[in-house]
């Protein structure tokens, strides 16, 4: 088996959830973010994950917000990859969307449905072909979300038929409450999963709240790439809030260090996932 190549280090910087109350570090207005960003990029990650807020710290799918918060990101973290969600808790339907003309490097995909703590996460087939198709309209390379096994089969089913073309890149995401938990038999059976259906795939994992670490190490040693940030976690242990998104960033750096897995520039990680060059 040859060696695990760089790992690809992603930072969620805000989400649509987290705020101020849970952790001041958290960057609600588009300064921060992009503040956040920089101090992340410079950290070592390589892509960014990014929602925006209104003024009122609630979620927005403005797409004049995500257009400054992408100019920004440009300036200041040259070569870094943009990745915009189009997840739910950020509008209805087709607003999802509404930023993908930008034609950010990446975008957030759920290809299905599945529980949240307090709510039904709604991604129904329409819906997902349409977001699909705009990615494929505008260049612009899926992160399938994989919440559950059945979303994995359906990317690989979207990618055989051409609605994600190319190279899949997969992230699990593990620890939602009423989803799925993190656990280390179904961590390793979706890898095989992926290796399977889609063996040029590449693939991530997420870990919510306290199991960030563990997702972040499990990836970085079975020779995936990690996503953290305060979007997922905002504590680095139960007693610590954690700083800043640097800090996260610099705790998956050490993880790589310690498993000999050098961590991936932006110029490498734009290769190893085919995105154009900066």
């Amino acid at each position: 088996m040859s060696e695990p190549g760089p790992c690809i280090i992603c930072v969620a910087i805000t989400g649509s959830v987290p705020t101020k109350a849970d952790n001041p570090a958290v960057p609600i207005s588009v300064a921060e973010q992009v503040e956040s960003t920089q101090e992340a990029f410079e950290a070592g990650a390589a892509i960014v994950h990014a929602h925006v807020r209104n003024d009122d710290g609630t979620p927005s799918s403005d797409p004049e917000k995500f257009a400054r918060l992408m100019e920004g990101i440009r300036a200041h973290c040259p070569g870094m990859i943009i990745q915009l969600s189009t997840g739910g808790r950020s509008g209805a339907g087709e607003a999802r969307g509404g930023m993908l003309p930008l034609r950010p490097d990446m975008a957030s995909l759920s290809v299905g449905s599945n529980n949240f703590p307090t709510r039904v996460y709604e991604n129904p087939p329409d819906l997902v072909d349409w977001l699909a198709g705009e990615m494929r309209t505008y260049g612009v390379k899926p992160e399938i979300e994989a919440f559950d096994l059945s979303h994995i089969h359906q990317a690989a089913a979207m990618n055989r038929d051409g609605r994600i073309p190319g190279q899949l890149y997969v992230q699990f995401v593990m620890g939602v409450k009423n989803a799925m938990p993190v656990d280390r038999d179904v961590f390793d059976y979706y890898v095989r999963t992926v290796e399977r259906l889609a063996p040029e795939a590449e693939w991530c994992g997420a870990g919510i709240g306290r199991h960030q670490i563990t997702l972040n190490e499990w990836c970085i040693a079975a020779g995936g790439h990690v996503r953290t940030g305060l979007e997922d976690n905002v504590r680095l242990d139960a007693d610590r809030l954690a700083p800043s998104n640097a800090a996260l960033v610099r705790r998956a750096v050490a993880l790589c260090a310690e498993h000999g897995r050098p961590v991936a520039s932006w110029r490498q990680a734009r290769a190893i996932l085919g995105l154009r060059e900066a």
